[in-house]
């Protein structure tokens, strides 16, 4: 059951709808003012790269920018696409240091 978000055009507030099936045909009304005056809006998404994805968009030419280091699944990811290209196996040991960097486990990381 998808949610629709829709702008009410008498009194220009949001409201977001979970639509059944069979009510897709039925008119919706605002909840706020009870007006049939409705338009539907394009929500917000978000879209979920694999990281064999993410590895094949990734150009180790080209420095990535500020955002691209706000996402965790990225910690690791220049290096491993960059052995990629020269041919180097990174093996388990790396693969498991860069998963620990990812879930924040850098102390286990340092030899204490």
């Amino acid at each position: 059951m998808p949610i629709y978000e829709y702008a009410c055009q008498a009194c220009g507030r949001r409201s977001s709808f979970l639509m059944r099936l069979q009510d897709r045909d039925e008119p919706v009304r605002c909840r706020h003012c009870g007006s049939q005056q409705m338009r539907r809006l394009l929500s917000g998404f978000a879209l979920h790269k694999s990281e064999a994805a993410r590895l094949r968009e990734l150009d180790t030419r080209k420095r990535p920018d500020e955002s691209y280091y706000r996402d965790d699944r990225n910690i690791g990811l220049w290096a491993k696409k960059r052995m990629q290209e020269l041919g180097v196996d990174l093996g388990d040991t790396l693969n498991e240091k860069i998963e620990k960097a990812r879930t924040s486990k850098l102390d286990d990381l340092v030899p204490t």
